[in-house]
Parts: structure tokens; sequence; C-alpha cells
């Protein structure tokens, strides 16, 4: 994307700081969004008596309201990035981000909200986060291939349910965690590790438990030619015997006007419902004429594996602008099958 300086001069802080800068970039989006059978919102206020959320007298009031199945979709997103480099070639750098979503449940718009910091190292190859992290399956290559809509609604990795370290937006501060990549000639190798902790409370909120859940995960990457290959494995430390992890592989490339990617994953959720193998492909064709054809296919052997399967279209305004759109369904074996389709328009900056 193209950055927008907000100082672009030599800050000197020390003798080993070269130059240091501010920059802006992200984009926006707004259009139609239609999700069939969109669920109803309902909110719940007020405590009981005894003053704590949980218990049968905690309901005050309750209201609901039916959602129509098109609302206005939209999003703004600015990343903010500060950036030093020192006189030996090191760069040390941090984001935030801000980014304002609508309330998918009930069509309504929401505050633009700050996230977890990220900060990072790099020299050379050499890359290493920390703070609010991207995993190795967040950076895989060919992970998330071509995915379709304006929201990106539909992609091939809908039969994955492993819930693994991923970069988060909004107000959500991410995990605090690790992740290093080092890339050199056609191979990168990546791990990252976040010394994670969960707590649960019993009912009535009077007591709770905090377990360790520790999660880890490594990759390794080959491009050759117009070929690029991908390997992950990842995993979270679940106590009392339970150890849920992933395994992926993914493949991607180009032929002129065409490229395609092809995903699988061993799914080891150890939940009845998510455990299995998961598959997909993708691919978007150049038509010319500014347009781009993109289709996308997920899907996963357990029951409650989401498909997906979409079609869309991107057209190149120029200037970073562009019309996007899509139509698909999404299923799954202990669920109803729902259509959804956006349209609308995209800007970078």
């Amino acid at each position: 994307m193209k950055k927008v300086l907000f100082a672009s001069t030599a800050l000197i802080a020390t003798a080993g700081v070269a130059a240091a800068e501010i920059s802006f970039s992200g984009y926006g989006r707004f259009g139609i969004g239609y999700l069939e059978d969109r669920a109803q919102s309902t909110t719940v206020t007020g405590a009981g008596a005894d003053g704590l959320m949980g218990t049968a007298d905690d309901v005050s009031a309750v209201s609901s309201a039916d959602t129509d199945d098109a609302i206005l979709v939209s999003r703004f997103r600015l990343n903010i990035d500060g950036t030093a480099e020192t006189d030996g070639g090191v760069q040390f750098s941090a984001r935030v981000r801000m980014q304002a979503d609508e309330n998918a449940a009930n069509g309504e718009a929401n505050n633009a909200k700050l996230n977890g910091a990220r900060f990072s190292v790099i020299y050379g190859g050499l890359r290493v986060d920390a703070g609010n992290v991207a995993g190795s399956f967040d950076n895989l290559a060919n992970y998330y291939g071509n995915e379709v809509g304006l929201e990106l609604f539909a992609g091939q990795y809908s039969g994955v349910d492993y819930s693994f370290l991923s970069y988060q937006s909004g107000d959500s501060a991410g995990s605090n965690a690790v992740f290093f990549q080092y890339a050199v000639g056609d191979f990168a190798f990546g791990a990252s590790y976040d010394q994670a902790q969960v707590t649960t409370v019993a009912a009535g909120g009077l007591t709770s438990t905090t377990t360790d859940a520790d999660r880890w995960d490594v990759s390794a990457t080959y491009t050759f030619n117009n070929i690029t290959a991908a390997v992950a494995y990842g995993q979270t430390d679940g106590g009392a015997g339970s150890d849920p992890s992933l395994t992926v592989l993914t493949l991607g490339a180009e032929f002129g006007d065409f490229s395609g990617t092809l995903f699988v994953a061993d799914d080891a959720t150890e939940v009845a419902a998510t455990d299995g193998t998961a598959w997909g492909l993708s691919a978007a064709y150049n038509l010319g004429a500014a347009t781009t054809l993109l289709f996308t296919y997920g899907d996963g052997n357990a029951d409650a594996d989401t498909q997906e399967i979409a079609v869309g279209a991107i057209y190149d305004l120029g200037g970073g602008a562009s019309l996007r759109g899509g139509i698909g369904r999404n299923d799954c074996d202990v669920c109803e099958d729902r259509i959804q389709a956006d349209f609308g328009a995209q800007f970078n900056f």
C-alpha cells in the first residue's frame, strides 16, 4: 500500500539511530451485505440483587430485534507504523491499528477502536515480532488463498476449527506472543510461541480456575519458479492430556493470468464435532479490462466443519480503488445451509 509519511526527515535520538518516521496506511470499504436468515440480536442488561452477573435473578431487561438479511457493511482500517533504522541497518518498528466495522448481528455502526501493539526487529532475512503478532499459520504462504467478496466472507480454510495465533484488530489486544521468521534464498522458516492461559469461571461466577494453554507453531516455505509450497504445524497445551494440534500443507502457483492454490489440513481439535481433515482450493483469473474473477471452495469431514463455496469478481477502477463482490453458500452436516453475498467499493490509501 502507498504510505503517507507523517515525518520523513531524520529525527536524531541517539548516535546509533540513523532515522525515524511515522507512516499511515490502510483502506476503506462499504457496500451491501446479504446473509440468509441473519441472526436475531438480543440485549440483556442489569444485575440481580447480589450485584453479580451469572445468576438467575440477573436479568432486568431483555430486548430483541429482527435484523434484515441485507445490511450496510463497512470497514475503515488505519495502520499506524513507527519505524527507526540504525546506522548498522537494523530496523525497529511498532504498529497499532485503528479499525471500525459494522455490527454484523444488527446492522448498526461501531466506533473505531485501537488494537494491541506489535513490535518488530528486522535485519536482512531475519524478522522478530513481539506483542500482538501473527503466528506461523497466519503468516503461511497461500493459507488464505483467493478469498471471495468485499468482506472476504469465503475461503479455502473454512474446514479448520483449531484456534491458532493470529493478529487481532479492533478493540482486541491480541496475544502477547513472539513470532520469528528467517528467509534465505528460496527458503523461509517461521515459528511462534504464545505463553497463554485460560481462566474458567464456575457456575455463579464466585470461583475460577486458571490453567496453562501455551501455543506454539513452526513453518517452512519453499518457492521454485512459479510454485510455492508451504507446511506448518502447531499445538496447544490443553491440559488433562489434551493437546489439540493443526498441520497444514499449501501449494500455490501462477501461470500468466491464472493463479491457484491448494489446501489440506489435519485439524486434530480432539473434539468429536470438529476433529478431522480439512481441504480446499481457490483460483483467480485476470479477464483483462481490469476485471479479475475469483473462486474458492473449503470443506472438512467433521460434522461441524463449515463447507464454503463462492465465486466473485474485482473490477479495478485505478488509483487504489475497486468494485468488489461475491456470492456463495455456507453449509455443514449439523447446520442449515445459507446463501451469502455482498457488493461494494474498496479504496486503499
